[in-house]
């Protein structure tokens, strides 16, 4: 994803030698928060932002580290790039992010010609990085420059108490966006206390820390300021929003202050991403369900769903406590969109912990759903389990994952075809349009992960449109639907205010 070529405002030029500045974010949305902000911090002090096809001067490559399959993802990047700075299209290379933060002393083997590094404390320093000296990456006798609290306190831990002892939490005001004007992600927290022992996020991200309240709502007032309507609010766990800093109501008062902030402004979507099912309460549920602007769709990853698994995984939950919240969830709130992330092939998972799972997912049928196949992780419990000779062969661990896929296609192919059959209605959110045809999304549909639906009008349509449709066609996973104003119809699902 890059900076789009138009900016709304004027910039000067910082200087002869390097004046454009792309920036390529990749994984996940708080990832992409991160790139935004530092985009922002750029644009304000005079760069010119424009795409990567444009030639920049500087290119950022915004990384992520989390899975073996991201790291590659992230290496092929800068392969990329590398190669335009060897064509002389590209005068420096600036890599930030998680990979950084776990592979910051292997970065310059894989790509010799990386000029500066960010790491993920330390984006307000992104001027640094694209202004300080150029390097070539080959002269061992000059160090590079890193730009990380992590670097100077050399381990996650030391720099996360450093950050709690001055009460710091970045601040995500002023970002250069990089989604549509209508939609964004709202940060609301940043790290994880959870430890499951698959997971690398403690070790890069630290522990949790929750963004005050006032801030959160701050930020959100000025993104709806700009013209956001949809905010989908994230953080390795938004479940435990607060307890950190001794903020009693936690998630449930931050979503009843968010929901009085949208009502301000005429109403808007609050969606609830990276939920941790072993502390969702009783009252969460009920917010869900009683506050307008939030609308009726939870992501939940639970991982696995049989208890030996979900015991080595560290996840502090049983299948009794996570069939029992899912009920709640669907009981008590009508309409809810459940999604759910799974893991297949974790370090000794039998066939019939699998078998389990499949059935599991066949008997609850969630809307949406996706399966990773096991990452083995180096520094993590789990992959220690792994090398220790419970790893399930690759080929088997795709076999188990396909057939989890499959068993959630039918569900969600038929789930569609019944809502095309039935004419339902729901008001749909348009992402981007070109004339009277539109793609976007209905509530129970987030951004970049589920489905989409496709609106076909008898006028013109405009990203941000909000449009009541009934749904006419289903085509796999994604819909299609036209505009009416028969409130009669039956609701798909419930969008909030609108």
């Amino acid at each position: 994803m890059t900076a789009p070529n138009q900016m709304p405002y004027q910039v000067k030029t910082p200087d002869e030698a390097a004046s454009t500045v792309a920036l390529v974010s990749l994984g996940c949305p708080k990832n992409l928060v991160d790139s935004e902000k530092m985009l922002g911090l750029l644009a304000e002090a005079g760069w010119i932002p424009v795409t990567e096809d444009a030639d920049p001067d500087v290119l950022i490559i915004n990384t992520c580290g989390f899975l073996e399959a991201s790291k590659k993802e992230s290496l092929d990047e800068l392969a990329r790039a590398s190669q335009k700075k060897k064509q002389g299209k590209l005068r420096r290379l600036v890599v930030a992010g998680c990979l950084v933060q776990r592979h910051r002393a292997k970065l310059l083997q894989w790509c010799p010609d990386i000029d500066a590094m960010i790491g993920v404390f330390d984006r307000d320093r992104i001027m640094e990085a694209v202004t300080g000296p150029t390097f070539s990456g080959k002269d061992v006798a000059v160090e590079l420059p890193v730009y990380s609290s992590i670097a100077a306190n050399a381990t996650v831990a030391k720099a996360h108490r450093r950050l709690q002892a001055v009460g710091y939490y970045e601040d995500d005001t002023s970002r250069l966006r990089l989604t549509p004007r209508h939609y964004t992600y709202l940060r609301i927290s940043e790290g994880c206390n959870q430890n499951c022992s698959f997971c690398t996020i403690p070790a890069i991200r630290g522990k949790m820390r929750s963004k005050p309240l006032k801030r959160v709502l701050s930020e959100a007032r000025q993104l709806m300021e700009d013209g956001a309507f949809e905010l989908n609010l994230i953080g390795q766990d938004t479940t435990s929003y607060g307890e950190d800093i001794g903020y009693e109501a936690g998630l449930v008062g931050l979503l009843e202050n968010l929901d009085r902030v949208a009502q301000e402004y005429g109403g808007a979507w609050i969606r609830l991403m990276y939920a941790y099912p072993s502390c969702f309460t009783d009252a969460m549920i009920d917010a869900i369900a009683t506050l307008d602007n939030v609308v009726k769709y939870i992501d939940m990853p639970l991982q696995h769903i049989n208890d030996r698994v979900l015991d080595r995984m560290r996840r502090r939950t049983s299948r009794r406590l996570i069939e029992s919240l899912l009920n709640k969830l669907r009981n008590r709130v009508p309409k809810i969109a459940i999604r759910t992330t799974l893991i297949s092939g974790f370090p000794g998972e039998t066939e019939q912990e699998h078998g389990e799972l499949l059935r599991f997912v066949q008997d609850f049928r969630f809307d949406h759903l996706g399966v990773f196949a096991y990452s083995a992780e180096s520094g993590t419990p789990a992959g220690s389990l792994h090398a220790q000779g419970g790893a399930i062969p690759p080929l088997l661990v795709q076999e188990r994952l396909d057939q989890l896929m499959v068993a959630q296609q039918q569900i969600a192919f038929e789930r569609n075809c019944q809502a095309a059959e039935l004419g339902m209605r729901a008001d749909v959110l348009i992402d981007e349009a070109l004339g009277p045809i539109g793609q976007g999304r209905m509530s129970n549909q987030a951004p970049q992960i589920d489905g989409l639906t496709t609106v076909r009008a008898h006028k013109p349509l405009l990203a941000g449109d909000l449009l009541p449709c009934r749904i006419v066609k289903a085509n796999g996973y994604d819909l299609t639907g036209e505009p009416v104003t028969n409130s009669n119809l039956p609701i798909l699902n419930s969008p909030g205010t609108t």
